[in-house]
């Protein structure tokens, strides 16, 4: 079952501490993969904590282990990392820098 969420990517102290030691490490890896989402959405999209769900955007998808926070209901939270940049298109509205929040995204359990 495929549901449609607001998706908001950020950084986090925790991986701002971790580039320290490397972005090839495990750690970082567990972090850049891992996306934020309220418990009952999880629920609705009958999955527990640590689940995989595929995200989809109109240009690419990548695949994060879902855990629940304290997040508002409809919307995503995953730090920035390579899982995003596969989410990103290159459009930039003359900026230089693509649109990096606010993806409408598919999600489903894989």
């Amino acid at each position: 079952m495929a549901a449609r969420f607001l998706l908001i990517p950020g950084r986090t102290s925790k991986q701002g501490q971790q580039v320290n030691v490397g972005k090839d490490e495990p750690a970082y890896e567990a972090i850049v993969t891992t996306l934020t989402m309220h418990a009952d959405d999880m629920a609705e999209l009958g999955v527990e904590a640590g689940a995989s769900l595929r995200v989809r955007t109109e240009t690419g998808e990548a695949v994060f282990r879902c855990q629940p926070g304290n997040i508002p209901r409809g919307l995503l939270f995953v730090p920035y990392g390579p899982p995003t940049c596969r989410l990103m298109g290159g459009d930039t509205d003359g900026t230089g820098m693509p649109t990096s929040k606010g993806w409408d995204v598919e999600v489903e359990p894989v």
